[in-house]
């Protein structure tokens, strides 16, 4: 199990970040000159959404998907960093007593293992460090766990494998998601910036607050595309296949195809979940002032997911009274050996996870603090 924990470069090519997603599979490699970093081959491949995850179906299609981008792109190598699917995690933060480093591995697998409902020989657990907090008169350690089935584990690594890949690490979705943004982070005063990462995932929608380099929060909010979409089928009477075909549409410029009471129909289903989703980061943003007694972040930056429409975001900023912004996950990048579309494309936020995992390792002052605190777990 070493080889899950650390990375492996051999040679000089920097490892392959693949994001392996329900519906496609992203493939991105990166080098860098100085400050430059070029994207050195990106792809990604559709997958039937229709497939289930994790089945035999769903497992050559990923495996025909990566050989098909490894085939026309220009990779160098076999090495992949890799995630599970965040819905596969379940992540938690505890409050713990301050104690030593070493005994946070007793702890991991005694009375955390218990409190998550875990058992040690059947799941992995990692852990970051959030930061030190004040509970009364009292420090405590703010913990950051993340608990994997360790055959969910196991079984994503072989699929790399049949695929032709060599896992050079397994990552976790949320450490991923926000390292593609340290990029930018470079600047002393930068150190104080408060980050607010949301990720619209499948089942759930990942919530990240960070302080310059540092993760402070991860939340897991059950209210996601999944959820938005069921609600536009449920509204509209159309079924699932026609609701994605819709969405399609009114992605478009101008959202043309869709008539204006179509329209009206979509955001009128999806309202109220908006709402609660958007009152639940809001409860994100209320225990991080409190917990870290930080400033209220000023902006909130989107990555993934289907569903940006301008009307969605729109509804989203009255709803938390914030700017909402898409990510940028290869901004400053060089793009010149791929066929990127470089205006601003709301769909390129949805390789921001892929970035992230191609960045893992990379040693510069940017990513220095945030390393450190990687997500750790026993061999």
């Amino acid at each position: 199990m070493r080889y899950l924990l650390d990375i492996l470069f051999r040679g000089k090519s920097h490892p392959i970040g693949i994001d392996i997603g329900h519906d496609c599979v992203r493939m991105i490699q990166l080098s860098r000159n100085g400050q430059t970093v070029r994207v050195e081959g990106a792809e990604q491949e559709p997958i039937d959404p229709q497939l289930a995850v994790g089945s035999e179906p769903y497992r050559k299609a990923i495996v025909l998907a990566v050989r098909a981008m490894r085939s026309r792109g220009r990779f160098v190598g076999n090495q992949a960093v890799s995630c599970l699917p965040g819905d596969s995690l379940r992540i938690k933060s505890l409050r713990l007593d301050s104690v030593e480093s070493e005994r946070i591995e007793e702890l991991v697998y005694g009375d955390v293992a218990q409190r998550f409902g875990l058992d040690p020989d059947r799941d992995e657990i990692r852990y970051l460090f959030a930061g030190s907090v004040y509970q009364g008169e009292e420090i405590k350690n703010e913990v950051i766990f993340f608990g994997m089935n360790r055959t969910h584990l196991t079984n994503h690594m072989s699929l790399l494998e049949e695929a032709g890949l060599e896992p050079a690490a397994i990552d976790s979705m949320p450490c991923a998601l926000f390292r593609s943004f340290q990029w930018t982070l470079r600047r002393q005063e930068d150190r104080e910036v408060v980050s607010v990462l949301v990720d619209l995932g499948v089942h759930y929608t990942t919530v990240i607050i960070g302080k310059g380099t540092t993760i402070a929060l991860v939340k897991q909010i059950p209210l996601a595309e999944s959820h938005l979409m069921s609600r536009v089928a449920e509204g509209l009477g159309i079924s699932h296949s026609e609701v994605i075909q819709l969405i399609g549409k009114l992605r478009e410029p101008g959202a043309s195809g869709v008539d204006s009471f179509t329209q009206r129909s979509v955001m009128g289903a999806m309202s109220q979940t908006i709402e609660d989703l958007a009152r639940e980061i809001s409860l994100c943003f209320k225990y991080y002032a409190v917990t870290f007694r930080g400033e209220r972040p000023s902006e909130v930056i989107f990555a993934g997911g289907n569903l940006f429409e301008a009307a969605l975001m729109d509804s989203l900023r009255r709803q938390l009274n914030m700017e909402i912004c898409i990510a940028e996950p290869m901004r400053g990048f060089d793009l010149s050996r791929v066929t990127f579309d470089r205006r601003p494309n709301p769909q390129m936020c949805e390789w921001a996870v892929a970035v992230g995992l191609a960045l893992k390792g990379w040693e510069t002052a940017a990513f220095a603090e945030c390393e450190q605190t990687e997500c750790r777990a026993n061999t």
